[in-house]
């Protein structure tokens, strides 16, 4: 119910999109907007997760010594997922934003899933890796694809 009605309420302020229409800018300011659209396009896709019925147990997760994040990590059922999320300006760049995560981010995704899931004793075939990509576009609601099962960590390694 509570994720019912804050996915509502972060829905209906995306309304308009999530990334901030922006003029010529320095390179350090586009960097700052796009973050901001990144972390805007985090809370919009954890509670459209929580809303899906994900049970998340972390967020931005780093692990000690190796590069990267994982942006959520969550129980669908009885499968741990680890999702990377994609937040992109639909028409800014030439891919689509699951097309964003390559070889090298799946490679260290797995890594550190494996060190998430080692340190939890959680069994690696009850795992699998999401992608969740975003597409906004000014004055419009943000669109949004979950790819369950994105990839596997043999195809990352």
């Amino acid at each position: 119910m509570l994720a019912r009605l804050m996915f509502a309420i972060v829905d209906f302020t995306a309304r308009n999109g999530l990334a901030e229409v922006g003029g010529e800018d320095s390179p350090k300011q586009a960097r700052q907007r796009a973050r901001r659209t990144g972390v805007r396009g985090e809370t919009y896709a954890y509670w459209y997760l929580r809303r899906q019925g994900y049970v998340l147990v972390g967020q931005n997760y780093r692990a000690p010594g190796l590069k990267g994040e994982i942006d959520l990590i969550g129980y669908d059922g009885p499968i741990l997922a680890f999702v990377e999320v994609k937040t992109r300006k639909a028409g800014e760049a030439q891919q689509r934003p699951e097309e964003a995560v390559n070889a090298e981010k799946r490679h260290h995704l797995v890594r550190m899933a494996r060190q998430f899931a080692g340190s939890r004793r959680v069994d690696p075939a009850k795992c699998r890796f999401d992608v969740l990509a975003i597409e906004t576009r000014p004055g419009m609601r943000p669109a949004v694809r979950l790819h369950k099962g994105a990839f596997s960590p043999e195809a990352a390694s």
